[in-house]
């Protein structure tokens, strides 16, 4: 049994499909089934049922392939610790961050992580958080940026600062009269949404319940249309189509030109933007230097949380 056998078949495990399984490993595929071959024979069990384009776990299958998972992570933080031994600032530190925070937020804290640790090599991953999620788990990132709710096991959180959503309309819209929007208007409008999948729209949903309602008429604006980014999502209500919500930090003076922006009345909806790692994960000093990072990066509009604590007590 190798370390490299038990990559593989974590791979099969979370692509379900050996073609896909051996591009993730940038191995052939022959290569790789052969491998998890031998480890099933060495085994004595049927670790996946094989058929035509579409690969399960068995019973033990899945317990083998968890267990495997820790393996992997444990002989992770063997490095990792190797690595804190020589400096916990050196070295590379896999950042994983969400779309919706990730323009907004990077351009003010790259300077300032670099000016605090010039030895560390950030390497970024954009994704959604359920992606982030399972890549922190299998140690394929070391530290995330995300929004709550989060909660995973073996993960710690940091909460770092709590940012006020707003509503933008086109030009000209009827509520640039309005001092506040209420949450509950938004229900009288076309709103725009992000695809299924990105935490932001689910933000939104939860501000208003409504907006999710089944009985919405067929053809349905609100149902019908979503953007694959907030970019996307600005240009169409620009065009006229419908209003939408936006986190503050995303509003720009160029927004400003295009489209009104108006807040919410109180009480105003909110994210919680979070740093998560493992909970055995080494570079603690690494993950501090993030979340300073963070607090010194002066974005406009949000509320930094707990400037005093460490990251070592979240741990």
């Amino acid at each position: 049994m190798t370390l490299t056998e038990l990559r593989y078949i974590v791979a099969v495990a979370r692509e379900r499909h050996f073609g896909r399984a051996a591009n993730s490993c940038f191995v052939s595929q022959p290569t790789l089934s052969v491998a998890v071959k031998k480890l099933e024979d060495e085994l004595g069990v049927t670790l996946f049922e094989r058929a035509a384009g579409e690969v399960t776990l068995t019973p033990i299958g899945e317990r083998v392939v968890e267990q495997a998972q820790r393996v992997l992570e444990e002989v992770q933080v063997v490095k990792q610790l190797a690595e804190q031994g020589k400096d916990p600032l050196a070295g590379a530190l896999r950042l994983g961050i969400i779309y919706t925070i990730s323009p907004y937020l990077l351009p003010h804290l790259i300077p300032h992580l670099r000016e605090a640790a010039p030895q560390m090599q950030i390497l970024l991953e954009e994704n959604y958080t359920g992606r982030l999620a399972e890549m922190l788990k299998q140690g394929e990132i070391d530290v995330a940026i995300l929004a709550e709710p989060f909660h995973e096991p073996g993960i710690a959180t940091q909460p770092v600062y709590d940012e006020p959503f707003v509503v933008a309309t086109p030009k000209g819209h009827h509520w640039e009269k309005e001092k506040a929007i209420d949450a509950s208007m938004l229900a009288e409008e076309n709103v725009l949404l992000l695809s299924p999948g990105n935490c932001f729209r689910d933000h939104v949903l939860q501000t208003c319940p409504d907006l999710n309602r089944e009985s919405l008429p067929t053809g349905s604006l609100q149902r019908t249309l979503q953007g694959s980014s907030l970019t996307t999502i600005r240009h169409m209500v620009a065009g006229g189509i419908g209003v939408t919500v936006l986190p503050a930090t995303s509003v720009t003076a160029a927004d400003e030109s295009l489209l009104s922006i108006r807040p919410f009345s109180e009480p105003v909806p909110t994210r919680r933007v979070v740093l998560a790692w493992r909970r055995n994960f080494p570079r603690l000093a690494a993950v501090e230097a993030v979340r300073n990072a963070m607090l010194a990066s002066d974005l406009p509009e949000v509320t930094f949380l707990g400037a005093q604590d460490t990251v070592a007590v979240a741990a």
